[in-house]
């Protein structure tokens, strides 16, 4: 029963008064948040249900933002069960336009249930987990993670934590290991970070297995942060690796039933840090990442902080204080207004991209939503899918105004710079010594503004996503973004919760790397008429190029920019310095990085001239015809036949034949920025479309005007495709269940992902490259067994397409038996193999038979500039340290039970613990020590890891120096070269690369 109505005092509607604690709440509310009292429609649904009731109500909303406080009491007053001051919301926000009258109805016992603030299995919070929460949450999780399995009142006491309470984060850490840490995890485990204060991500992670043991680690710094933790806040989310093995013993074959039961328990529950309480919030397949241990995986579960009873979360304001999940996830988007439970995730984890804040106020930004064009026939009907919806022509992309373009950073890819800010400036330099030289083997890495920008922009609850192209003719502060570019709309029912708007970048349009070509692309280039020599001819010039690097500091440049990212660009940088190439440790460096490109050759990337990968969009001005494109590259618009593809295709069609056609009115919108190529807005389809289903949000398109691959290639009939028995199945909306269901339904899915991952995708491809092998090698007298295979293809791809498109389609595909290969070309290294004798199958063996060549030994030398003696405190105080990283990288490679990538981890992580030691800070560049006191020091690294590395007659041995003190010693040789630079770059080394 529901407590009685609260008495209606003395006067008419407008005077009507409430008892003094709700009058006094809400005299609070309207004070502290400027807000215009309640009407007296909302103040007589507050009496109808009962004081309790009303109290419940205002003190829930006293912890929210609010627009509205009239909407938003009549919001809550009407939920289900208002009147016993129920604390169960509907999942599917009942009130909301988008419920339809099938809605089911919440039960008062469905909803996920609040924090109430104890303890699993009722237990009382002891003294020490009540002092964890007057700490910082990064020490106090930190104290959790050191005592690993073990429990808190057994390892610490609250006078001890009182104690450390206010020391700095590194005296703190110290002082906890010594403490607990050194005595209940590995030394491995341990947080010695020298850059707490550097500002970087912490990353906090929770390991769960299966007999419901949690244990602890981090916090780990990384530079990224995503928008959910940039909203959030570091300490409120929490990444949750859930272990395929119990006990350290092979699972059995019901395992995943027993990890269903398991882990839903865990999701229900929550999990607790110390007595905060996280539940499950979203999680993000990460692709083909390698699984590295039995928590591993590329798909990421995380858990946010709903509410907490620690003292230091009481001080504070949080936004998802007193909210329930579905609510909590409102603040990010909308979320259950998208169309079907498989698009639910696939949306939110929009929230987990990688990607830099544009540093704009988004509430000044006029966002306008524009049409898409629709693909017309002849007599300009428009003309739909198989799913009876329009099929268009801009898909995925729209416009921004050019002041606001030039707020984006550049060279961004996934979220961060793609080349150092210090390379950039040495290319930089090398485009002004280009102009001088009169040469244009080095382009441009600058231009005004970036061309075209892939975002993902959180607005009022929407969330679009997709490309913004740059428009010089919008007005200022101005984004057009097109309808097929909300994949998340509004509900304005819910406006009452404070929606946290962003505009986050991913990419921009950036100068192409050198490009190579691939397995699939070889095939059907190779199906469409280019012969094999042409490939082999590619191989050949190819394992030269790589063998020249040690000798050319061109092909040397090349082979370290082109795996930059295996080193830090460390390489790059000591060539660009000036570094003389039989400097020992860099022909050792020089070396391993030819045996990469090798390996690389292996896999079919082949480097081939006038290639590019560019981002892709549409032509603004209309103009261009069906078959044609608009291709700016570093010197403007190009002309002439292209091809065009995008990769995964698999089609014989995919690879198509287009006419670059250049576009004086283009000028008008983008002005000159570069790189992007611009697919026509006419004809019957959409030309992205027609290559393996693509669009225009962020995809990249390989475009070639390489005159032999013109001359040789003939394209086959583009892809269509064929309509799917399982597409019209109707799939259940998120609103059509009750909040427990949904939860359930998600939590199900990050389960199928983590432990049962399809293996459609690469099972399709796997199986068309063997049936595409056999087909290149057989001859016309085959001609029946030919058509098999490329009927078997084309079911192929149609699988593939559909799978690559199933986790926001919802639909479960397989490859079927007769489907799949019964044996695979040996380039594919699979047990069941064959030898191949078609184009990949040469390129592998011929690649296979060149010797690796080791560095020729010279024995270790120093660099002359490097002799001078640093001082003899330095030498010593390095000769310890040195010693110390020895040590402890040789506990590192002796540990048995970790596998090779866990280990590099765990070595670079010591790296870096070093060079906080010499810069104090993370890098160089953030160095606030004096540039002379930093050059003494790495002198003396150098001089320690030289004379040890020459009595061990190892070169390896010198990365020490050169991992720690990198950056500092070629910024040094570039300086006793003469060179006066801010940056390690040598203006003669420039010009001998550029001759």
């Amino acid at each position: 029963m529901g407590h009685p109505p609260l008495s209606l005092l003395a006067g008419n509607g407008p005077q009507l008064r409430l008892p003094s604690a709700a009058e006094d709440l809400i005299e609070r509310i309207c004070r502290e948040k400027s807000l215009l009292p309640p009407d007296p429609v909302a103040r007589k649904a507050l009496a109808g249900l009962g004081e309790a009731a009303a109290l419940d109500i205002l003190r829930k909303v006293s912890s929210r933002r609010i627009k509205n406080l009239s909407a938003l009491i009549m919001y809550m007053a009407s939920r289900p069960n208002a009147a016993q001051a129920s604390t169960h919301a509907s999942a599917c926000f009942p009130h909301s336009p988008s419920s339809g009258p099938n809605s089911v109805a919440e039960e008062p016992h469905a909803c996920t249930p609040r924090f109430e603030g104890s303890l699993p299995s009722g237990q009382m919070a002891s003294p020490q987990l009540v002092a964890l929460g007057r700490l910082e949450f990064r020490k106090a999780f930190l104290i959790l993670s050191y005592i690993g399995r073990n429990k808190l009142e057994e390892m610490i006491s609250v006078d001890f934590i009182e104690k450390i309470q206010l020391w700095p984060m590194k005296q703190f850490e110290l002082e906890v290991w010594k403490e607990v840490g050194s005595k209940c995890i590995s030394e491995l485990d341990r947080r010695k970070n020298m850059d707490w204060d550097s500002g970087k991500a912490h990353v906090y992670h929770c390991h769960v297995d299966l007999e419901r043991n949690f244990t602890f680690k981090g916090p780990y710094l990384q530079l990224q942060r995503t928008h959910l933790q940039r909203i959030l806040g570091d300490d409120n989310v929490l990444l949750v690796k859930f272990t395929d093995e119990m006990s350290g013993e092979k699972r059995s074959s019901c395992s995943f039933q027993i990890s269903n039961s398991v882990y839903h328990k865990v999701a229900e529950e929550g999990i607790f840090v110390g007595l905060r309480w996280y539940q499950f919030f979203v999680f993000k397949d990460g692709g083909k990442e390698k699984k590295k241990s039995p928590t591993s995986s590329p798909v990421k579960c995380y858990f946010v902080r709903m509410e907490s009873n620690w003292g230091v979360d009481q001080e504070k304001a949080y936004i998802l204080s007193d909210k329930f999940i579905h609510e909590a996830r409102t603040v990010f988007m909308h979320i259950h207004t998208v169309s079907s439970l498989s698009k639910y995730m696939a949306r939110f984890s929009l929230i987990l991209s990688k990607t830099i804040k544009l540093d704009i106020d988004l509430s000044s930004i006029h966002v306008e939503v524009i049409d898409d064009i629709p693909c017309v026939d002849d007599n300009g009907n428009i003309l739909c899918g198989e799913n009876g919806d329009p099929m268009i022509h801009t898909d995925g992309t729209g416009f921004i105004s050019e002041d606001l373009a030039m707020k984006c950073p550049q060279h961004i890819y996934r979220g961060k710079c793609s080349i150092p800010t210090d390379i950039q400036k040495c290319l930089g330099g090398a485009e002004a010594l280009e102009r001088l030289l009169g040469t244009a083997q080095c382009r441009s890495l600058t231009s005004e503004v970036p061309l075209l920008i892939q975002f993902r922009m959180f607005n009022n609850g929407r969330a679009v996503k997709g490309t913004l192209l740059l428009n010089k003719l919008l007005p200022p502060e101005t984004i057009q973004v097109r309808r097929s570019m909300i994949k998340v709309k509004s509900d304005p029912n819910i406006s009452y919760i404070q929606s946290c708007n962003s505009i986050e970048i991913v990419a921009t349009s950036n100068q192409p790397k050198r490009t190579c070509l691939s397995r699939h692309l070889i095939v059907l280039l190779h199906y469409g008429g280019v012969p094999k020599e042409f490939f082999l001819e590619l191989l050949m010039n190819s394992l030269d190029d790589a063998q020249n690097a040690r000798y050319s500091k061109q092909a040397a440049l090349r082979v370290a920019l082109k795996y930059g990212d295996m080193d830090d660009f460390l390489v790059s940088r000591m060539i660009l310095c000036g570094m003389p190439l039989d400097e020992p440790y860099l022909q050792f460096r020089l070396s391993i990085l030819m045996r990469e490109e090798r390996k690389s050759l292996k896999t079919g990337k082949l480097p081939v001239m006038d290639c590019y990968y560019l981002m892709g969009t549409v032509d603004p001005t209309g103009l261009l015809k069906p078959n044609e494109v608009c291709v700016i590259l570093e010197n403007g618009q190009v002309s002439g036949d292209v091809l065009v593809y995008k990769h995964p295709g698999l089609h014989f069609g995919d690879v198509h034949v287009l006419t670059a056609t250049y576009n004086k009115d283009l000028e008008k919108f983008v002005g000159y920025s570069k790189y992007a190529i611009f697919f026509p807005t006419k004809g019957p389809r959409s030309l992205a479309d027609e290559m393996a289903n693509s669009d225009f949000d962020g995809d990249m398109y390989w475009v070639s005007r390489n005159s032999q691959l013109l001359q040789y290639f003939r394209s086959s009939m583009p892809w269509t495709p064929t309509p799917s028995n399982m597409r019209g199945i109707q799939q259940k909306k998120p609103i059509e269940f009750s909040s427990k269901e949904l939860e359930r339904e998600l939590f199900q899915q990050f389960l199928i992902n983590r432990f049962k991952p399809s293996n459609t995708v690469s099972m399709a491809s796997d199986c068309w490259l063997s049936y595409m092998d056999r087909l290149l090698t057989l001859g016309d007298e085959c001609a029946e067994e030919k058509e098999c295979l490329k009927e078997k293809i084309l079911q192929l791809v149609n699988i593939y397409y559909d799978a690559l498109d199933a986790p926001k389609s919802g639909v479960k595909v397989e490859v079927p038996i007769e489907l799949k290969a019964e044996k695979y070309p040996h380039y594919m290294e699979r047990s069941n193999s064959y030898t191949s004798m078609s184009i990949l199958g040469l390129i592998f063996d011929k690649v296979s038979s060149v010797q690796t060549e080791d560095p020729p030994s010279n024995g270790i030398s120093k660099l002359p500039c490097f002799t001078e003696e640093p001082s003899q405190s330095c030498l010593l105080l390095w000769s310890q340290r040195y010693s110390n990283y020895l040590k402890e990288m040789k506990q590192v490679m002796e540990m048995k039970h970790e596998t090779k990538d866990s280990k590099n981890e765990m070595a670079d992580e010591i790296i870096q613990k070093y060079k906080l030691l010499l810069y104090g800070a993370a890098e160089f560049d953030e160095s606030p020590r004096k540039l002379e006191d930093i050059w003494d020091e790495a002198l003396a690294i150098y001089n320690n890891a030289y004379d040890y590395a020459e009595r061990c007659q190892a070169v390896g041995r010198c990365s020490f120096a050169w991992k720690v003190a990198g950056r500092a010693l070629c910024m040094l040789h570039a300086s006793r070269q003469g060179e006066k630079c801010t940056i390690p770059c040598s203006i003669t080394a420039l010009k001998e690369i550029l001759r």
